[in-house]
Order: structure tokens, then C-alpha cells, then sequence
């Protein structure tokens, strides 16, 4: 079906993207989605892409043949990603009508048969006047740091880059990797042995990696603005509760601000620990995104 930009625009109560993710309010435009339907199925990643730092091809596109509009009220944005061992396809709605769900939930069974994909998901999103119990255990909040003029507050001493650590302590963050692969950190540290990434900053208690947040990168997106890209963050869970991931929240954005970035855009589990940290440094809610596997 043909991309109905001028559909969509009402519908949209988060600034949120098919294949990109959250994006700045200012680079919601249809040239945004064009770009995105030009590039379907090519494997290239968009210059603002978030995910062209790490190696391969972009591996989640738009199926631009399966896009629905349904009324004025409901839009179904259907993707494949593919992957060396499965599939995924994830249908995308905007609009909040009675049976949207419904409807994205029958669109992402027929193409899952169709592209013999594992898994099936729908993907909805909720303004940020909602009530965040509507996203509690199916979603994340959409956050956006903004940088001013002022100066962020410096990092602390103890704070410091994985690439400085002396041996034995780089050595340490491989158990803490292991032992916060849900947070992506066991990704991270595989990406970290090729060197080609930004900084990671580490937090240690004792002489062993505590906390990290990185890689540290900077983009610039459509609008001309840049971006602080969003970072793998956390605290093991024995050294929590003691000021290690304020500390290494504000520590990223003293980078951020000297690198100059003008936002940054986060995605943090609804109640979660980096949820409000988040809150009370002053982020502001873009609204959620909610996801369930069928």
C-alpha cells in the first residue's frame, strides 16, 4: 500500500520511528519516512541511524508492500528483521482505535507465516499524559535530555574509562558482563574487544568493575542537531544503592555536554531503577512504548 504520511502525523503520540526508534519531536517528518521506505530491504543504514556503529547490516526493515491504513484513524507499520537464526516481524501501530490491536495482532500472524518468522510482536504507543500504569511490565518510557548552556556537574574521581583501567581490573569486566547480559553488557563487551567504539565508562568498588555506562558517541540527526547516542547503563546488583549510577549517569552527560551534544533520547523500563534516576535529573516524558510478543 502507498505511505500515507499525511495519515500518520495525527496519529503519532510519541516521536517513535520504525527501524530507528525514538527520535528528537523537530525530525518527525515524511521526508524521515520516505527515507526509511527508500532504503527497505537494502541492508544500508540511514546516516542517523543509531545503530550504524555496530558491524554488519541493518538487519530490521520496513515491509513498505504490507503497510495499512485503515479509516483516517489506525496505521499498521509492519518490520522484518532477520537475523543468522531467526526472525522477527513487529507491526508497528499508530492510532488507539477500538480492535487496533486486534488488527495489528492479525497482520503480524499472517506475515510471521509469510516470512517464516520465530516471533511475532505489536509495538503501540501511549502519549505521555497517559498513566504510566498502562505501560507497567509491557513497556519503556521515551526520555529526552536536553543540554543547556551551563555546565554539567564534573565526574567523579573513581570514575574512569575502561581503556585507562589498570589489567587486573579490566580484567573484572568480564564477570560483570556475564553477570548483567540482560542488560546488554555481554553484547558490549564483545563489541568492546574490536576498539572501534566510543568510551565506556566504568565505576569500581574494591578493585572490580561495579557499574559502566557506554560506548559514548555522538551523531547528527536530521535536523542538524546532535545527538548523544543511548548508552548500555548498569550497577551490578551487589553494589546498588550506593550512588554508583547517578554517578555514572552524570559523568556520561559531563561528556555529552563537552562533546557537544544538544539532547540525548532514552528508552528506560517503566518503575525501573534507570527509569527514575532519569526522572529526578530532570528528563522529560515523550510518552511509552509498549510491546507484547503473540
Amino acid at each position: 500500500m502507498r505511505f500515507r504520511w499525511d495519515r500518520i502525523t495525527p496519529l503519532m503520540t510519541v516521536p517513535y520511528v520504525p527501524t530507528l526508534g525514538p527520535v528528537h519531536p523537530a525530525a518527525v517528518t515524511a521526508g524521515l519516512f520516505e527515507a526509511i521506505a527508500r532504503i527497505a530491504g537494502t541492508g544500508d543504514f540511514l546516516p542517523w541511524d543509531k545503530d550504524r556503529r555496530w558491524p554488519g547490516p541493518k538487519s530490521e526493515h520496513l515491509l513498505t508492500d504490507d503497510v495499512q491504513h485503515h479509516d483516517g484513524d489506525l496505521a499498521l507499520l509492519p518490520t522484518l528483521t532477520r537475523r543468522t537464526d531467526h526472525a522477527t516481524i513487529k507491526v508497528h501501530v499508530y492510532g488507539n482505535g477500538p480492535g487496533s490491536l486486534t488488527a495489528a495482532a492479525d497482520l503480524a500472524r499472517k506475515l510471521a507465516a509469510i516470512h517464516d518468522a520465530a516471533a511475532a510482536r505489536i509495538v503501540w504507543l501511549l502519549g505521555p499524559d497517559q498513566p504510566e500504569t498502562y505501560a507497567v511490565g509491557v513497556g519503556t518510557r521515551v526520555q529526552l535530555k536536553t543540554f543547556g548552556a551551563g555546565e554539567q556537574d564534573p565526574a567523579p574521581a573513581d570514575i574512569a574509562p575502561y581503556d585507562r583501567l589498570p589489567t587486573p581490573v579490566q580484567r573484572s569486566f568480564t564477570p560483570f558482563a556475564e553477570a548483567m547480559k540482560n542488560d546488554g553488557f555481554a553484547f558490549l563487551h564483545q563489541q568492546m574487544q574490536t576498539g572501534h567504539h566510543g568510551p565506556v565508562l566504568t565505576i569500581t568498588h574494591h578493585g572490580r568493575v561495579a557499574g559502566a555506562i557506554g560506548p559514548l558517541e555522538t551523531i547528527t540527526d536530521p535536523t542538524g542537531r546532535t545527538q548523544l547516542l543511548p548508552q548500555y547503563f548498569g550497577v551490578h546488583p551487589d553494589h546498588r544503592g550506593h550512588g554508583y549510577g547517578r554517578a555514572l549517569w552524570r559523568a556520561a552527560m559531563n561528556w555529552g555536554h563537552h562533546h557537544g551534544a544538544d539532547y540525548q533520547l532514552l528508552q528506560t523500563e517503566v518503575g525501573g531503577a534507570s527509569d527514575r534516576l532519569c526522572q529526578t535529573e530532570g528528563l522529560t516524558s515523550l510518552g511509552y512504548i509498549c510491546t507484547r510478543t503473540l
